[in-house]
């Protein structure tokens, strides 16, 4: 069994966030670490308020894994502010993980900003080029390049911009696109094209933090990139399809409805 960390944020509804990353990685039959980076008041309908852990213990969270596991892949969500964001990054120096993962949480489904403005310049410049795979979604990669994206052209030309900036790896993910789902890997390389089948659902609370963690879990599980990305949508696109009802807003994919219909559960 694979080991794989995720170091985000919490979330009390269970839907995003570490929850959302750790059901993820069991889904995917690895064993879940967890860092917190935040404390954050959530539910389906939005983001009431949060607090920040403080470096140090971010820190010492971290050393308390590596010191102990070996860890497989990383996979990295809300760091709010500039001193998380460095330490996380100097600890990624340090310990080297072989896959590094980053979901860079700018923008709640509900429109809720998590990731303060000063913050934004030292993502690009410090913990960007960390990344293996990075995997903003339309609005946070038109944060990433100052620029408006309204085709896929644009798409493209964003996820080249991005890996210009030193990740090695850029998804562009295309769910806020009107007329399809289509989302773009840019490899260092060339351009890698998956296509979806958009699903009229409410049930998308935690979408940006599965699809991320299923892309790090598929990697130490020994996937290439483009099959870990390709699973990784297909996983998502299920867990929406398969829903349960939860909550008055958006509500959380079904993590585990693959295991729930091997067990005839579904």
């Amino acid at each position: 069994m694979k080991h794989v960390l995720s170091i985000a944020g919490t979330d009390p509804s269970g839907g995003a966030g570490a929850a959302a990353d750790c059901k993820t990685f069991c889904a995917h039959g690895c064993f879940a670490l967890n860092v917190i980076t935040a404390v954050v008041s959530q539910n389906t309908q939005g983001v009431r308020g949060y607090m920040d852990v403080t470096p140090d213990l971010i820190a010492d969270q971290i050393d308390a894994v590596f010191e102990d596991i070996d860890v497989d892949a990383v996979k990295i969500g809300m760091v709010s502010v500039p001193e998380t964001i460095r330490v996380i990054a100097s600890k990624l120096r340090q310990y080297q993980p072989r896959f590094v993962v980053i979901d860079p949480v700018m923008v709640a489904t509900s429109g809720h900003r998590l990731l303060v403005p000063e913050a934004e310049q030292t993502l690009k410049e410090v913990l960007l080029p960390l990344a293996d795979v990075l995997t903003p979604n339309i609005p946070e990669a038109e944060v990433l390049t100052g620029k408006t994206i309204e085709n896929l052209s644009d798409m493209e030309e964003a996820a080249k911009a991005i890996g210009a900036m030193g990740a090695k790896a850029v998804l562009v993910k295309g769910g806020h696109r009107v007329e399809d789902a289509t989302d773009i890997l840019f490899d260092g390389q060339k351009l890698h094209y998956f296509k979806g089948k958009r699903v009229e659902s409410t049930s998308t609370h935690g979408t940006g933090c599965s699809l991320s963690s299923a892309i790090a879990s598929d990697l130490a599980n020994g996937m290439s990139l483009v099959d870990a990305v390709a699973e990784a949508k297909q996983y998502v696109y299920e867990g929406i399809a398969h829903a349960e009802p939860i909550g008055k807003g958006h509500g959380p994919i079904h993590h585990f409805y693959e295991l729930y219909k091997k067990a005839g559960l579904q």
